[in-house]
Protein backbone atom coordinates (compact mmCIF):
# COMPACT_ATOMS: atom_id res chain seq x y z
CA UNK A 1 0.00 0.00 0.00
CA UNK A 2 3.20 2.16 0.90
CA UNK A 3 4.31 1.83 -3.03
CA UNK A 4 0.42 3.20 -4.27
CA UNK A 5 0.44 6.26 -2.01
CA UNK A 6 4.51 6.83 -3.32
CA UNK A 7 3.25 6.27 -6.88
CA UNK A 8 -0.04 8.56 -5.98
CA UNK A 9 1.98 11.48 -4.60
CA UNK A 10 4.15 11.36 -7.53
CA UNK A 11 1.62 11.78 -9.98
CA UNK A 12 0.30 14.96 -7.80
CA UNK A 13 4.00 16.32 -7.65
CA UNK A 14 4.67 16.15 -11.35
CA UNK A 15 1.05 17.25 -12.30
CA UNK A 16 1.47 20.38 -10.14
CA UNK A 17 5.25 20.96 -11.27
CA UNK A 18 4.20 20.70 -14.89
CA UNK A 19 1.20 23.39 -14.03
CA UNK A 20 3.59 25.82 -12.34
CA UNK A 21 6.34 25.84 -15.04
CA UNK A 22 5.99 27.62 -18.50
CA UNK A 23 5.99 25.38 -22.20
CA UNK A 24 4.39 22.79 -23.49
CA UNK A 25 5.30 19.14 -22.15
CA UNK A 26 3.45 16.65 -24.40
CA UNK A 27 3.79 13.82 -21.45
CA UNK A 28 1.23 10.87 -20.51
CA UNK A 29 0.83 10.02 -16.97
CA UNK A 30 3.28 7.67 -16.47
CA UNK A 31 6.33 10.15 -16.95
CA UNK A 32 4.16 12.94 -14.84
CA UNK A 33 4.62 10.24 -12.03
CA UNK A 34 7.95 9.52 -12.99
CA UNK A 35 9.07 13.20 -13.06
CA UNK A 36 7.14 13.57 -9.34
CA UNK A 37 9.47 10.66 -8.08
CA UNK A 38 12.44 11.93 -9.91
CA UNK A 39 11.59 15.43 -8.57
CA UNK A 40 11.20 14.08 -4.65
CA UNK A 41 14.75 12.65 -4.94
CA UNK A 42 16.32 15.33 -6.04
CA UNK A 43 14.28 17.60 -3.50
CA UNK A 44 15.40 15.34 -0.96
CA UNK A 45 19.15 15.36 -2.11
CA UNK A 46 19.15 19.35 -2.48
CA UNK A 47 17.38 19.40 1.40
CA UNK A 48 20.21 17.13 3.09
CA UNK A 49 22.95 19.02 1.53
CA UNK A 50 21.83 22.62 2.45
CA UNK A 51 20.71 21.01 5.69
CA UNK A 52 17.46 21.30 5.63
CA UNK A 53 16.64 17.72 6.43
CA UNK A 54 18.36 15.19 8.50
CA UNK A 55 20.63 11.75 6.79
CA UNK A 56 17.17 9.49 6.27
CA UNK A 57 14.58 12.12 5.93
CA UNK A 58 12.70 12.94 3.21
CA UNK A 59 11.79 15.85 1.65
CA UNK A 60 8.76 17.84 2.21
CA UNK A 61 5.69 18.74 -0.71
CA UNK A 62 7.44 21.73 -1.93
CA UNK A 63 10.39 20.67 -1.81
CA UNK A 64 9.71 17.98 -4.15
CA UNK A 65 7.57 20.10 -6.12
CA UNK A 66 10.76 22.48 -6.65
CA UNK A 67 12.74 19.22 -7.51
CA UNK A 68 10.14 18.25 -10.38
CA UNK A 69 10.56 21.79 -11.15
CA UNK A 70 14.47 21.55 -11.77
CA UNK A 71 14.21 18.29 -13.21
CA UNK A 72 11.71 19.82 -15.64
CA UNK A 73 13.82 22.48 -16.81
CA UNK A 74 16.69 20.18 -17.75
CA UNK A 75 14.35 18.53 -19.54
CA UNK A 76 13.15 21.46 -21.25
CA UNK A 77 16.73 22.72 -21.51
CA UNK A 78 17.94 19.08 -23.21
CA UNK A 79 14.67 19.29 -25.91
CA UNK A 80 15.89 22.25 -27.20
CA UNK A 81 19.40 21.69 -27.37
CA UNK A 82 18.77 18.69 -29.62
Amino acid sequence: MHLIGTLIIGLIVGALARLLMPGRDPMGCLVTMALGLVGSFIGTFLGQSIGWYRPGQSAGFIASIIGAMIVLAIYHWASRKG
